[in-house]
């Protein structure tokens, strides 16, 4: 199965398994990516957010007008914050951001629960890197990309250039099928 991106400079379409890594600064505009490659030719759609709370994707997805209705999300920060949050049909919870084997889990079940063109974004790997062993983390990423490549999915990975060194980052592109690079400046460039 193929799917739209709507990406500058990325290729029009992409086959079911793609793993994208989105590169950017620390402080790079990402969610426009993000939103666009989440409202285009999806019938659901997983974030697993590292980064804010589920209070806070649904905020920027009702702000970016991204059908909320398609959307499961992942908060992996709240429970360690101390809300008590309970688990619905459209938001789960993990004990922690480095709970890296809930996450799959959780990334596993919803490939398994959904049907039709499913799409998957993690923001951020760098936040995971920050709670959880690099290693793991890269390990871990590699499960997700087999997911998708099982689930005929594709998937989003946001990283950010700043904070991990040269070989770390060239690691991370080398296990992707495609990246985009956000600049500064706000402009994109894609190599597939």
């Amino acid at each position: 199965m193929d799917y739209r991106l709507a990406i500058e400079g990325a290729p029009e379409t992409v086959p079911g398994g793609t793993g994208v890594l989105l590169l950017h600064p620390s402080t790079g505009e990402t969610d426009r990516i993000d939103t666009d490659f989440l409202a285009t030719d999806t019938d659901h759609f997983l974030v697993i957010s590292t980064r804010t709370t589920a209070r806070e994707v649904e905020q920027k997805l009702d702000y970016y007008d991204v059908d909320e209705s398609r959307a499961v999300i992942l908060d992996t920060l709240s429970v360690e914050r101390g809300y008590s949050r309970r688990s619905g049909e459209k938001v789960h919870y993990v004990s922690a951001p480095h709970d890296l084997k809930g996450i799959l889990a959780q990334a596993r079940n919803f490939l398994e629960s959904h049907d039709g063109k499913l799409r998957i974004t993690v923001d951020s790997v760098t936040e995971l890197a920050y709670y959880a062993d690099e290693d793991a983390v890269y390990d871990a990423m590699g499960e997700l990309l087999s997911l998708l490549e099982e689930y005929d999915a594709i998937g989003l990975f946001h990283l950010s250039q700043e904070v991990h060194d040269e070989e770390t980052t060239q690691k991370y592109i080398e296990l992707f099928d495609g990246t985009i690079d956000l600049k500064v400046d706000g402009s994109v460039n894609c190599e597939f």
